[in-house]
């Protein structure tokens, strides 16, 4: 039998894929903090402390890139240039050494942030909800499958705003590597097909203003293009 609603239901959120056009839906954004070495001392921390996570919401993805508005309520609004990746397989406790068979593949994305609102969550021993998810919190790009490309564990990361260099480091520089961190992830979740990895920043996030317009890479993969708009 077919199931009726009593309001009308929305479009699965999902992504592109690289070269087709087909979609991969997505279920739950998981997001790594401070996962470089660098980015850790430009937050005010240091060494290999055991990986924490966050939670973007699934619609507050801008599949692809594109136009994303300036966000109510902030006056210190940040990029953070990552690399994603995606589960295509899920599982629970998963060893490291066997995470990679759970990975489809691999975006590039930007995790968005009112770093003013996540700093006053951090301050009240509250919540960083309204830091970092939020409308529009999570543009990511193309996927490529791992099936193309494989695993990969080094290549440039770079964001340029406007023409000028902000981010640029290796993916290799991860704390914690993306085995390691669905391992640690799958001890306290049932990760599942359609999660989706943000694996951490490096050093030089920065604040955004409308008429940026913001490019990420990883090597390899699909560049992600997005215009900072102004406000709704």
């Amino acid at each position: 039998m077919k199931m009726e609603y009593v309001i009308s239901t929305w479009d699965v959120p999902s992504l592109p894929i690289v070269g087709t056009n087909v979609r991969f839906p997505v279920r739950r954004i998981f997001c790594v903090g401070r996962n470089y070495v660098e980015h850790q001392k430009e937050m005010g921390s240091d060494g290999r402390e055991l990986p924490f996570f966050f939670i973007k919401s699934a619609h507050a993805l801008v599949a692809g890139g594109g136009e994303v508005h300036y966000p109510p309520m902030t006056e210190n609004y940040h990029w953070e240039t990552e690399m994603v990746a995606v589960v295509g397989k899920g599982g629970m406790r998963i060893p490291a050494e066997k995470a990679n068979d759970h990975i489809w593949g691999y975006a590039v994305g930007l995790d968005m942030t009112r770093r003013d609102l996540q700093q006053q969550g951090k301050d009240q021993r509250r919540p960083w909800d309204f830091g970092k998810d939020f409308d529009e919190a999570a543009p990511i790009g193309a996927i490529t499958p791992a099936s193309k490309i494989g695993h990969p564990a080094k290549g440039r990361l770079r964001l340029t705003v406007n023409g000028e260099t902000k981010q640029d480091a290796d993916i290799a520089e991860m704390i914690w590597s993306v085995p390691e961190q669905i391992a640690f992830l799958s001890r306290y979740y049932v990760l599942e097909a359609g999660d989706v990895i943000m694996t951490g920043t490096p050093a030089g996030v920065g604040k955004a203003k409308a008429g940026d317009q913001l490019v990420a890479t990883v090597e390899g993969l699909s560049e992600l293009r997005v215009k900072i708009i102004a406000p709704r």
